[in-house]
């Protein structure tokens, strides 16, 4: 008996969205490196640009090897469909670009990613767009926020590079009273270890860069949602707006990196949670933020909406800014560098490089300090990583 709906997490990791290739029988999903697609009649090309017939047309619009990633990441994020796209910032805005119009309002938490937060700072305002940042912890300040023309609510939790949580299920029933729509980043967490949309979000994306392609190769995102704001993305954010499709090579590595996301996000989980207690018990480190930790503030939120901790850690040494330097300098194994998920450990400043966009009283009012420091723990042996940098604090 084939009961699909009973499959195993992992198991649908490897199989959903695929199968033999019915010309070929290849295992793999094959590259349909192609721009266009033949029509059989002018009738049936006039069925699909009406799209009265399912069925590929343009690369822009659908590809198949796309096709199979998204029927996957709908599986794994319990959605109804699926795009994607060119990049992360091409996932985010053309959600919010199929969402919103002039005259409409944004309400949006003040730590996010810097080109998030340069998107709904700057570009948005550019065209009637208001966005109002806040700090979205505290449900009674969205609530405050709220206008009647509010749209969207735009978050991430665990919050980039502060790992400040939200609680999803209480601000999506926040945001229904209102009439809006909740958005979330789960970049950092992917499927893996949280599902934003069961827990009453309507939107969420990534940047299939990190997680889901995991090994540092492509760039790439992904929308998530309801069936008919999905071909709303497809039909007017990207093919209209942004023109941000996925390449077929893009979408096949996403594909084959996705596969092994079960395995991985349970090392890099594991992993982190022994570096982050190595760093929470090291005296020369003021502060570690990393929710697996008993004293993170939300630990107790993050077990509730979350199955796992994640693997990006936050933390500051005594010495400020200068300290901080130092240790990136002088690391050997973790990689100074910025982006998170790969199989390599990262090693990056915020302040100077992901989120320098913001300035600077906006980045402390948000907890991004001058001498935070964000680590993406990967996939080596985790004395390994500890070892590096052990040796690295000792310099300051």
């Amino acid at each position: 008996m084939n009961n699909r709906q009973n499959r195993g997490y992992n198991t649908t990791i490897i199989h959903a969205g695929q199968s033999p290739d019915p010309l070929t029988g290849a295992l793999s999903t094959p590259i349909y490196q192609t721009s266009t697609f033949v029509f059989d009649t002018a009738e049936q090309g006039a069925a699909r640009f009406a799209l009265e017939e399912n069925g590929f047309i343009y690369t822009r619009l659908g590809n198949p090897t796309q096709q199979a990633l998204e029927l996957k990441m709908a599986a794994l994020e319990k959605a109804e469909a699926a795009i994607a796209v060119a990049s992360g910032m091409t996932a985010i805005a053309a959600s919010l670009w199929t969402l919103c119009g002039s005259g409409d309002h944004i309400i949006a938490a003040d730590t996010l990613y810097g080109c998030t937060h340069a998107l709904l700072s700057h570009s948005m305002p550019k065209f009637g767009i208001e966005v109002t940042f806040v700090n979205a912890a505290d449900p009674e300040n969205i609530r405050k926020a709220m206008q009647p023309n509010t749209k969207v609510v735009y978050i991430e939790t665990p919050a980039n590079p502060t790992l400040t949580i939200i609680d999803i299920a209480e601000t999506a029933k926040l945001v229904h009273d209102y009439n809006a729509q909740l958005i979330v980043d789960n970049t950092f967490m992917s499927p893996y270890c949280q599902r934003p949309l069961e827990l009453g979000a309507d939107v969420v994306v990534h940047s299939a860069t990190k997680y889901i392609n995991g090994h540092g190769d492509v760039v790439a995102g992904v929308v998530l949602g309801k069936k008919d704001f999905i071909n709303q993305v497809r039909f007017v954010g990207v093919k209209d707006i942004t023109g941000g499709c996925i390449s077929p090579f893009n979408a096949w590595l996403t594909l084959r990196g996705l596969k092994t996301l079960g395995v991985r996000m349970e090392r890099h989980c594991k992993n982190a949670m022994q570096v982050a207690q190595y760093l929470e018990n090291h005296q020369k480190v003021q502060k570690v933020y990393y929710p697996g930790l008993k004293n993170h503030p939300q630990h107790q939120l993050a077990l509730t909406q979350m199955s796992s901790f994640g693997a990006i850690i936050s933390f500051e040494v005594t010495g400020g800014v200068d300290a901080g330097r130092l240790i990136m300098n002088n690391v050997r194994l973790c990689a100074l560098a910025v982006s998170l998920g790969d199989t390599e450990t990262l090693i990056q400043h915020p302040a100077s490089m992901t989120h320098s966009p913001i300035p600077r009283e906006e980045r402390l009012k948000a907890g991004i300090s001058d001498g935070l420091i964000r680590l993406s723990v990967g996939l080596e042996d985790p004395e390994d990583i500890i070892s590096d940098l052990e040796q690295a604090l000792a310099l300051v």
